[in-house]
C-alpha cells in the first residue's frame, strides 16, 4: 500500500500530510486556512465564500469533499451568526471565528440534510466548514488560532507574513 493511499485514509493520512505540509513554512495563501493549537499546525485548502450567494450555496449538493479541504465563509463584520444543513449531503464541522482569528466554538458533525439551527453562540467573522470528525481527530478547538488572507490582519491573533 503506497503513501498516497493512505493519505486518503485515515488518521495515518493526516498525520503524515501535517509532518509533509508544515503550516509555519509556507506564507499565506488565499486557497488555504492555516490553524494553530495545542495539536501543531494544519492547513486546510478553501473554497471562499464571501457573497450572499455563495454564503447561501455553500456545500449543498455535494456528495464528498478532500480530506484537508474546506470551505471559509467571511462576512464584513463581527455578527452571532447560524448555519443549517439545508441541501447538505456530507457531515460537516463547523468552526466559528471572531475577528481576531481565534476559534470561539467548533460544532462536530453537523447531520447532513438537517434543517436545525446550529448558531455560533459568540460573535462570529468567519466560519470554517471541514469533513465533519476532522476537528476531533486534529484536536482542533475554541481558542485555537486561524489565518488567511481573507481575514484582517491589523486585528490578526496570528497575521499573515
Amino acid at each position: 500500500m503506497g503513501i498516497l493511499h493512505r493519505l486518503k485514509t485515515g488518521a495515518f493520512g493526516i498525520a503524515v500530510a501535517l509532518a509533509a505540509f508544515p503550516a509555519s513554512a509556507q506564507s499565506c495563501n488565499e486557497n488555504a486556512v492555516d490553524l494553530r493549537g495545542d495539536f501543531g499546525k494544519v492547513r486546510f485548502r478553501i473554497e471562499l465564500a464571501r457573497t450572499p450567494e455563495e454564503q447561501a450555496q455553500g456545500l449543498m449538493f455535494r456528495e464528498e469533499m478532500a480530506q484537508l479541504a474546506g470551505m471559509l465563509f467571511v462576512y464584513p463584520s463581527e455578527r452571532d451568526v447560524s448555519f443549517w444543513m439545508r441541501n447538505t449531503l456530507i457531515p460537516l464541522d463547523m468552526i466559528f471565528i471572531d475577528a481576531e482569528g481565534r476559534v470561539v466554538r467548533v460544532h462536530e458533525n453537523a447531520v447532513p440534510l438537517d434543517e436545525t439551527a446550529i448558531p455560533a453562540g459568540a460573535q462570529t467573522l468567519a466560519v470554517l466548514e471541514i469533513n465533519g470528525g476532522m476537528a476531533a481527530r486534529l484536536g482542533i478547538d475554541a481558542g485555537d488560532e486561524v489565518r488567511s488572507p481573507a481575514l484582517p490582519q491589523d486585528t490578526a491573533a496570528w497575521a499573515c507574513e
